[in-house]
């Protein structure tokens, strides 16, 4: 990177591609340390090191040193790794007790294991002679790094005038525990007790938006829906006290692993200027699915989990009366719920000429549904922000929302011919059935649906758009 850095930003987080992710979260780790790079911010990454991270990478590792991390009253072995990747450093930290497990959340002792690891993002500052100017902490398992600074760190030397930021990926998870881990698992003492109790337990989160100088979340939309109890999880009453310092920045994708010009893994490259093999693929899909290679049928697509908060029930409330009453095929890619899970079989196998089931999810695969669909459907009962809708514009699938969080963010409705999707407001199954069948409609106009398509692929979510706000932001609060 030439030039002058204008801000240093140490990027705390609990998974990171291309090393470890199990969702959105990772993904974002991956892309927005890079875009800031581009942009002068010196931005260093700071993760476990898990097990589950291959041997390349490891191979790739320089030692740097280990130091000790005061967990509560004992104090806990912390190797520092260092590994250089496009351009962002990224650090790992080294403790095979908490680290060395079969998957990297889910376990009886996450409270101590990501204490340990807030602790540790704190401690290594020293160690790897990076005092950053803003600690960017991302969801309930970095929550305690703006908590621990503000309690401990702040006053120390080598630490003074740090900012802190956390950002909130889903309000759903909140690292929730009893308040018998304050001091034996948390390290507080109960005179500190105040800042991250909540309703009767400890709750991680809810000492981040406490002590944190920023709180933002994955769009604007979601910013403004968590202050309502519908959204929150029961946070809107101290976010509500705490609003002044929550903003909402939409999250991005990344343009060059979401391209169907360069995808290696769908059947045929496309672009927005040469969009025609973006019908080889449809019929590929078809193909794929044992469904009539038919180029006149549109084709819906879904690859989602199958739980209820991502709209399945709305869509098992009236998906055999669309299928009924419309000249359509649909394909669904995922795995979740049980009741999903063998309604959407016993769909595929009472409509094996209509309905394309694969359950599970398999990245290439998924690559080949977005470009071989015509219309994406994301019906979302809470989305945060939502990458698949981003994913599918930028490969001519036209999106189908719910307006909430990041669909409402990032998709308008086509109806007066300028939008990129169809939209619906209300959390009701005809609504979203109406908006299905208008999206019907258009893809029968064939010259509308080729201007609608190329208006879709060219928008813009890329995570340059995204870096821009989160540097407007940063120096916000640097200068305040």
């Amino acid at each position: 990177m030439k030039g002058e850095v204008i801000l240093k930003v140490l990027f705390a987080v609990s998974e990171a591609r291309p090393f470890i992710a199990s969702g959105g979260l990772g993904d974002v780790a991956g892309s927005l340390p890079q875009a800031l790079r581009k942009r002068m911010v010196g931005c260093r990454v700071v993760l476990p090191l898990y097990d589950g991270i291959k041997q390349e990478y490891r191979e790739q590792m320089r030692f740097i040193t280990n130091i000790t991390v005061p967990v509560a009253w004992r104090r806990q072995y912390c190797g520092i790794f260092e590994l250089r990747k496009d351009g962002v450093i990224y650090y790992f930290i080294d403790n095979e007790y908490y680290f060395k497990r079969g998957s990297i959340y889910g376990h009886y002792d996450d409270a101590e294991r990501f204490a340990f690891f807030s602790r540790a993002v704190l401690e290594i500052i020293p160690a790897v002679d990076f005092k950053p100017d803003i600690i960017h902490c991302n969801d309930w398992q970095t929550a305690l790094v703006p908590v621990y600074y503000s309690t401990i760190y702040s006053h120390m030397p080598g630490y003074e005038n740090i900012k802190t930021v956390f950002t909130i990926h889903n309000i759903q998870y909140q690292g929730q525990y009893g308040e018998d881990i304050l001091e034996n698992v948390v390290g507080l003492s109960w005179y500190d007790k105040g800042i991250i109790e909540y309703d009767g337990c400890i709750n991680f989160m809810k000492g981040a938006i406490e002590c944190a100088n920023k709180i933002t979340t994955v769009s604007p939309t979601y910013a403004n829906e968590i202050l309502d109890p519908w959204y929150s999880h029961g946070l809107d009453r101290v976010l509500i006290d705490k609003s002044w310092k929550l903003q909402g920045i939409l999250n991005g994708i990344s343009c060059d692993m979401y391209n169907p010009e360069t995808d290696k893994d769908i059947y045929f490259n496309f672009s927005a200027e040469n969009p025609e093999n973006k019908k080889k693929n449809k019929t590929e899909i078809q193909k794929y699915f044992n469904l009539p290679e038919k180029a006149d049928v549109p084709v819906f697509a879904m690859v989602s989990r199958l739980v209820a908060h991502k709209g399945f029930d709305l869509v098992k409330a009236v998906i055999e009366e669309f299928i009924c009453t419309s000249d359509a095929q649909i394909i669904i890619l995922g795995s979740g719920e049980w009741q999903y899970e063998s309604f959407f079989t016993y769909l595929a196998e009472k409509y094996p000429d209509r309905v394309g089931l694969k359950l599970g999810f398999f990245a290439d695969l998924a690559s080949k549904i977005y470009a071989g669909s015509d219309i994406f459907l994301m019906p979302s009962k809470s989305e945060p922000c939502g990458l698949s809708q981003m994913i599918a514009l930028r490969y001519g699938s036209i999106p189908i929302v719910r307006e909430t969080g990041g669909l409402k963010d990032s998709i308008t409705d086509s109806g007066l011919g300028e939008g990129n999707g169809f939209t619906f407001a209300n959390y009701n199954a005809h609504d979203m059935l109406h908006a299905m069948r208008r999206a019907c409609e258009g893809f029968r106009d064939s010259e509308g649906w080729a201007i609608l398509m190329k208006r879709a692929m060219e928008c813009d979510f890329s995570w340059g758009r995204s870096a821009n706000e989160y540097i407007k932001m940063y120096k916000t609060i640097i200068n305040n």
